[in-house]
């Protein structure tokens, strides 16, 4: 049985779901309580990704304060792709996804020196008061060099398994095509087992 190891990031603003997002693909249900991620928090989810493969991933929720910012060179090492999220509701998140973008395409890089592949994630797509259209969306996306973007809903539990998917497939593919196949990140900050596969935060930011 093959193990990959992937460490994603999942960036934003604060108070766009990051956190729910994660609580809700490693656990299964939604947290609705609100607690501001502080630096980091770090989650493990194991994929059984076919009869041959098994995918155990790492997903770092970095915090989206302002002051936080100039720690991602730490903590985007080792990083093989990445979430970026914003809230549909919220015009400033996703104008701030293009700092995000270009934070992570300056810092972290595949050994070949080409960017991680990010997904664009529209969270609260359950909402009515909407105001980032699916048209900008699009442009914004492939403009910026999103391998996609998805709508999604934490709450609804819409899209939250398919867009990790998409994200893995496309990770998979890009490491098989690096030789040789680098290790996964070696400055995990918690033992990969059983134990870990929980979210370590309980925000919902």
């Amino acid at each position: 049985m093959t193990e990959h190891l992937l460490k994603i990031l999942v960036v934003g603003d604060g108070n766009v779901g990051k956190s729910s997002f994660v609580h809700r693909y490693v656990n299964g249900h939604f947290n609705q309580t609100y607690k501001m991620t502080v630096g980091v928090e770090f989650s493990v989810k194991m994929l059984q990704w076919s009869d041959k493969e098994k995918v155990r991933l790492q997903l770092w929720d970095i915090a989206g304060q302002e002051r936080f910012i100039s720690m991602t060179r730490i903590y985007y090492k080792g990083a093989m792709g990445c979430v970026v999220m914003f809230d549909v509701t919220s015009s400033s998140s996703f104008r701030s996804c293009r700092h995000w973008k270009q934070d992570l395409d300056n810092k972290a890089m595949l050994p070949n020196g080409e960017s991680i592949p990010c997904i664009l994630l529209a969270n609260k797509c359950d909402l009515p008061q909407r105001v980032v259209s699916a048209d900008s969306i699009d442009r914004f996306s492939e403009a910026n060099g999103f391998i996609a973007w998805m709508e999604i809903s934490v709450k609804d539990n819409k899209n939250i398994g398919e867009a990790m998917r998409r994200l893995v497939e496309n990770i998979l593919s890009v490491q098989s095509s690096l030789e040789p196949l680098q290790p996964g990140p070696e400055d995990s900050i918690c033992q990969l087992d059983s134990e870990c596969n929980s979210n370590r935060g309980e925000g919902c930011c």
